[in-house]
């Protein structure tokens, strides 16, 4: 698998619960989200500016995706909403890795470029680190529409945050390869 490919086995509208675990304080928190993932055309104006931001060449990127989520947390029933979008650029020597962009929230904050890269069973890590934090987090498929999502979050001050996320495809209907590889297994069963 590769990022293209990733990003469009993830375009849809999913339902996603998140249990998180706090280390320092022990504490856990639930959370229930909405999630509508769109991949973005290279030239999307909102595609290009993430570029501009990270000042890197729109051309070197490979694909984007805009990721759109509504949500409550359990604990204090409280909303939780936002979007951002995340761009790809391969590496030149190794397209399976390479720098992802992500739409920048605080216009205080100087942009970081993150990493990804696949592992040997195809999983997705991403990994962020900054001046306050590291973050890696594992994403795959357990099947086309069942996505998984495992984050460690790191704080240089200490603290620590780690968490699951099951994310079940509501909306629309699998890209049409995961379509091919169901009708293939169905056969065959």
């Amino acid at each position: 698998m590769n990022i293209e490919e990733f990003f469009q086995l993830s375009a849809g509208k999913w339902f996603s619960h998140r249990t998180s675990q706090h280390l320092a304080f022990n504490e856990s928190e639930n959370s229930k989200s909405d999630i509508i993932i769109e991949t973005l055309a290279i030239d999307h104006p909102e595609v290009i500016k993430v570029c501009q931001n990270y000042k890197v060449n729109p051309s070197s990127a490979s694909c984007a995706t805009k990721i759109t989520w509504n949500g409550t947390m359990d604990k204090d029933q409280a909303k939780h909403s936002g979007s951002t979008v995340l761009v790809s650029v391969p590496d030149a020597n190794n397209p399976a890795q390479g720098k992802f962009l992500r739409e920048i929230v605080d216009a205080n904050k100087t942009p970081v470029a993150g990493h990804y890269k696949f592992d040997s069973d195809g999983a997705l890590i991403l990994t962020i680190e900054d001046e306050t934090m590291s973050s890696e987090e594992r994403l795959w498929f357990a099947s086309p529409n069942l996505r998984m999502r495992v984050n460690v979050l790191k704080t240089f001050g200490g603290f620590s945050i780690t968490s699951f996320t099951s994310e079940i495809r509501m909306g629309g209907s699998p890209p049409p390869a995961a379509k091919a590889s169901e009708a293939a297994n169905s056969v065959s069963s």
